[in-house]
């Protein structure tokens, strides 16, 4: 007797019909009813009242489909242990990620992990640099990917690389014809737009940092939530913004990019960790990113 002999009889018996049970188990009739006849062989009894319409149950068939519900059940609960068992000793990863970091290498970077890694189960969570912080404590994340620098005893740093800026511009605005490189200070007297607006600090006082420390003033600040909504209120000729180089990527009607001539003008990306984690994974991502860097021409860490 095998166990798919018994589901085959315990289909039949709660269908009360061969057509229909044969249909439910996507197999045909005859080859069902050949199964059945072996189990009634086996066990030496009738099963099925064959003459009724529809099927009945035989006391012997009764008998034998209260076992065998049991029997599949505990069956089926064993099983279930089993997939819990192998899940809770798959190893797992969690990277933790800001929005703008999708527009650089990361998505490269998590390819090249799910490929040298296939058997540990990754989780991507995006989440602010800040948010990042309270996840790797809780252990919700291993890994952080953002752009505000912190101190921390319970994190480790590792600065990756600082990113250029560019700024955003409207496709009839002013500068958007220039073929050079363009001034902070040319930018000062438009509506500047930054982002995020919460929580704080955040990447958009990174840009107010950089008009600051030029004693340039915009003519007047919109805070947004979402880099999506600062290039859709530059789209609308709202203001200019401030954007990682690597979002130029993201094309946009009537938004045009245009490099910065400020050396300074970056934006660092940092990977946060918990502080003495040295999780083989890691090190996997590390080694992936310096690698990639390396084909790329990207000094690690400038």
């Amino acid at each position: 007797m095998e166990s798919r002999q018994l589901r085959y009889f315990v289909a039949v018996a709660r269908e009360r019909n061969f057509t229909r049970a044969a249909e439910k188990l996507h197999m045909a009739q005859p080859p069902l009813s050949r199964q059945i006849q072996q189990l009634e062989a086996e066990f030496g009894v009738t099963l099925f009242n064959r003459g009724s319409r529809p099927l009945a149950l035989t006391d012997a068939g009764r008998l034998l489909f209260e076992q065998a519900v049991q029997v599949l059940d505990r069956m089926d609960e064993m099983k279930a242990m089993a997939r819990r068992l192998l899940e809770a000793e798959k190893p797992r990863f969690s990277i933790g990620f800001v929005a703008s970091t999708l527009y650089g290498y990361l998505p490269e970077v998590i390819r090249r992990y799910r490929d040298a890694r296939p058997g540990v189960e990754l989780t991507l969570l995006e989440l602010t640099t800040m948010e990042q912080i309270a996840a790797l404590k809780e252990g919700r994340i291993d890994v952080g990917f953002g752009r505000i620098p912190f101190d921390d005893p319970g994190i480790e740093r590792a600065l990756l690389r600082n990113e250029k800026l560019c700024a955003a511009l409207h496709l009839t605005h002013p500068l958007a014809s220039r073929t050079g490189l363009l001034r902070l200070e040319e930018l000062a007297g438009d509506a500047l737009v930054v982002y995020p607006k919460s929580p704080r600090p955040s990447y958009a006082d990174q840009v107010l940092a950089l008009f600051r420390e030029r004693g340039l003033k915009p003519l007047v600040v919109h805070e947004v939530r979402e880099m999506q909504t600062a290039l859709g209120l530059v789209a609308a000729e709202s203001g200019v913004c401030v954007v990682p180089a690597s979002i130029e990527r993201l094309r946009r009607d009537n938004v045009v990019y245009r490099r910065l001539d400020e050396p300074d003008a970056v934006s660092p990306i940092i990977m946060s960790s918990r502080k003495g984690d040295r999780s083989p994974e890691i090190a996997v991502v590390l080694r992936l990113i310096k690698e990639m860097y390396r084909k790329e021409g990207i000094a690690f860490g400038a």
